[in-house]
């Protein structure tokens, strides 16, 4: 489909310019690169129905969903964008900010003719999920977040766990924070994936490779710098700072945190009752952060509880 804006290409088995399909194999899946304002978008797809937009997080992609595609497709239509820099989406040399990964996502929407999607968000994925949500509420019918919602307040003993959060440093520092994404045997990287994992036979070396791999192309290792440094730590600053104490967030939402995640503890998320219409949080045992590749079968549960069946009120306009 095209329209004045945006152009839909399905990519059936290959990108331009290239002989041989680029992407891991998942069955059900169908892949597509769509052309927005500055920037070409490669979108994972499955199912129909009722649509799920799902956002990954880092070091992630579209992969980070491959476990819960399936059981998801049996019900509804599943887009699974790489956003900005990661996957096989382009490595823009600028726009990892707040206000442009957020029009990234409108112009999906609008590129897709998607009047109103469910939505699941997990790490970075999340952040920009909120941002629809409070900026975009007509766009989102619910919103299931695998991770904090805005409305924290600093606690002192976010002391004790922030230590945790020393690769961010690293990787925002321009020239070090890249070279250590994407060079040598990529320790660092591999570090990102595995050490926050309650259990690590969720991850296959085959989808480590998948991940990591990416980053060795230099520009999306600088693109995750420019992530960590144009968005992410700011994001986190902003939210520790206040920022969202006068806001309210009206569309429905429920937050999963894994029980055993080593810095999003679930005593630390209070205070958002005042800021919400309709906000539950459950705890998700035998998970840490990476909930969709540790316990899949709850992040499907939730959502097909909580999106509801097709045709009890829930469909598109």
């Amino acid at each position: 489909m095209t329209d004045t804006n945006h152009t839909v290409a399905r990519a059936a088995g290959s990108e331009p310019g290239q002989a041989e399909d680029p992407f891991p194999r998942l069955a059900g899946v169908e892949h597509r690169v769509i052309d927005l304002p500055g920037l070409r978008m490669h979108v994972a797809e499955a199912g129909n129905g009722e649509p799920v937009l799902l956002l990954h997080g880092f070091p992630q992609h579209w992969w980070e969903w491959r476990k819960v595609i399936p059981g998801l497709a049996e019900h509804h239509r599943v887009i699974c964008p790489d956003l900005r820099g990661a996957g096989w989406t382009d490595a823009a040399p600028d726009g990892y900010t707040r206000d442009q990964l957020l029009a990234d996502i409108l112009a999906l929407l609008d590129a897709l003719e998607l009047d109103r999607v469910q939505m699941i968000g997990h790490d970075w994925g999340a952040l920009i999920g909120f941002q629809l949500c409070l900026n975009h509420p007509g766009r989102v019918r619910n919103y299931l977040c695998l991770g904090p919602h805005p409305f924290l307040r600093f606690d002192p003993r976010l002391l004790t766990v922030m230590w945790r959060l020393w690769f961010q440093a690293v990787i925002v520092t321009p020239v070090l924070g890249p070279r250590l994404l994407s060079k040598g045997d990529q320790r660092f990287a591999r570090y990102l994936l595995v050490h926050d994992t309650a259990d690590r036979s969720a991850w296959s070396e085959e989808d480590i490779e998948l991940f990591i791999g990416r980053l060795r192309d230099p520009a999306r290792a600088r693109a995750a710098s420019s992530l960590y440094r144009g968005f992410i730590t700011r994001e986190a600053r902003r939210i520790m700072g206040g920022a969202y104490q006068s806001t309210r967030l009206t569309t429905p939402t429920r937050l999963l945190i894994g029980a055993k995640d080593p810095v999003i503890r679930p005593r630390f998320l209070g205070g958002y009752r005042d800021h919400a219409d309709d906000l539950t949080l459950e705890v998700v045992d035998d998970a840490a952060h990476f909930i969709a590749d540790e316990r899949p079968d709850a992040v499907v549960e939730h959502a097909l509880e909580f999106f509801g069946p097709p045709g009890h009120g829930r469909l598109p306009r």
